[in-house]
């Protein structure tokens, strides 16, 4: 069996100091990670943040900066012959009226075989802790060394 590369692209998403993050039930794990998916064939790292925040969370975005690419090895939580590469943007609503956002924090809903609950998560405290998989550790990390250079 080949090796092969597993794209994921993320959207950190915050709004007043928080920061929206996704418990999610994978194959019967519990994860909790911040909002996105794989990369599809054909499609761009833009675009798929794009197309996973809306068919996660109903809203749509708009990229203001890339974050982050992974730069170290990753091999897949799920399959190990494959190396993980995730790509993290900042992002914000896409829309000039007012979305709900009130609605994300905080039903359960089915996608695709998991089980998704979305909640916001202060930036004041966000830990590597907080997170399942090394690459979104790495990220938080970096959310924090950020904030403690803000001050």
């Amino acid at each position: 069996m080949g090796k092969n590369f597993n794209v994921r692209v993320y959207g950190l998403f915050t709004i007043e100091n928080l920061i929206l993050v996704t418990d999610e039930l994978i194959r019967g794990k519990k994860v909790t990670k911040f909002p996105g998916g794989g990369l599809e064939y054909g499609e761009g790292p833009g675009d798929c943040v794009i197309r996973e925040f809306k068919e996660e969370t109903g809203l749509k975005i708009k990229i203001n900066s890339h974050f982050y690419t992974t730069d170290f090895f990753v091999a897949s939580a799920f399959k190990a012959s494959s190396q993980v590469i995730s790509i993290y943007y900042n992002v914000q609503l896409n829309t000039s009226g007012k979305q709900n956002i009130d609605g994300i924090s905080f039903n359960l809903s089915e996608y695709e075989n998991s089980t998704l609950q979305f909640r916001w998560l202060p930036l004041a405290v966000i830990s590597e802790n907080d997170f399942t998989f090394v690459i979104d550790r790495k990220v938080a990390s970096m959310l924090s060394e950020q904030k403690i250079i803000a001050l």
